[in-house]
Order: structure tokens, then sequence, then C-alpha cells
């Protein structure tokens, strides 16, 4: 049995929560029954993450896949590849997306943190791996790509979610103005 090289080296990544409920999930193989539905995908996860919860290792064999993970707070990030595969390679690109999250986050990988910034999140996926080829490791570059600031974007070209971070934070300094202003009146 011989194996022929592939350029698709991973065939799924997913973000679980820790209850082990998909936060957010990407499959590049559209040929494979495992992931061929949604229900399909779920029931995958579902046995991933029973397999991973507990356990202290980073890489797992499940089904003829090989999956590596990283557990957070209340998150788990995974990254799936075939039994063949290099675990290097998929560690590889666990870590990138892991750092890449993180730094987006500040340090800050939480669910709630990951649903702020879910727009983000889903371009950092698709700076790391594009229909199962790897194309980026650095988290350094994936960030750059990923992040641009939304006051150099116009108001008609940002999207909805970067509207509200915006509207929020310029609410967020105007309340401390303001209380930085009351502060200082009460003082006199």
């Amino acid at each position: 049995m011989s194996f022929l090289p592939n350029l698709c080296t991973v065939k799924g990544i997913c973000i679980l929560d820790n209850d082990g409920k998909r936060v957010v999930s990407k499959y590049y193989d559209s040929n494979d029954d495992t992931f061929a539905t949604v229900k399909d995908q779920k029931a995958f996860e579902s046995k991933v993450f029973k397999s991973t919860e507990k356990s202290s290792s980073e890489i797992v064999a499940i089904n003829n896949y090989t999956v590596v993970f990283r557990s957070n707070v209340d998150l788990f990030f995974y990254v799936i590849g075939d039994s063949n595969e290099n675990e290097l390679m998929l560690l590889s690109v666990l870590n990138a997306l892991y750092e890449s999250v993180s730094m987006i986050l500040r340090k800050n990988v939480e669910k709630r943190t990951v649903f702020d910034q879910m727009d983000s999140i889903l371009l950092i996926c698709d700076e790391v791996v594009d229909r199962g080829i790897i194309l980026e490791s650095d988290p350094n570059n994936i960030v750059n790509r990923v992040h641009v600031k939304t006051e150099d974007i116009p108001l008609s070209e940002q999207t909805v979610t970067q509207v509200f971070q915006s509207a929020k934070e310029s609410l967020k300094w105007s309340f401390v103005a303001i209380t930085s202003a009351q502060h200082v009146y009460n003082m006199w």
C-alpha cells in the first residue's frame, strides 16, 4: 500500500465549548461520508469531544482520523487530519490557529469573546487552511492579514459587527469622560 502525496492535509477545524457544543467548525473534505451532512459532523464532534474532554494527551486517533487538540478555559480547539497524516503538521496548524485567536482576542480566549469576534475567528480559519491545504502557520502573519482597524474602513464598508464594536467603544469612552468630569467636579 503506497500513499500518494497530497496537499490536502487538514480534514477539519473545530472549536467546541466545554459542553461539546459547536462554536466554530469548518470541514474541507466533502467527499468523506463522516463530514457529508451537518448531522454527521455533529455526531463526529460529539465523539471527538467525549474522547478528549478528560484526556491528558494532545493527540488522539478516532475513526481513522488523527485529531490534535488544545483546551482553554471553556473552549476546545481541534484540527482533524487523516490517520496517516503527520501529527507535527497538524499540531503546527493547531498552534497557529490558537495563537492567532489568542492575539486577536488579546489573550482573553473565552466562549463569549469568540462569539463577539466571530468574523475575525472565521477569517483566521480561512487564513490558516483553505480547502484542506495549509496556507500559513505563523500567527503574526495571520493576525496582520486579519486584523484591520475599523477606523481605517469607511462606515459603508464595515460589517454590522464592526459598526457595533466601534459604537460600543465610542460609548465606553464617552462614559469614561463623563464619569471623570463628574469626579473632578465633585472634588471641587
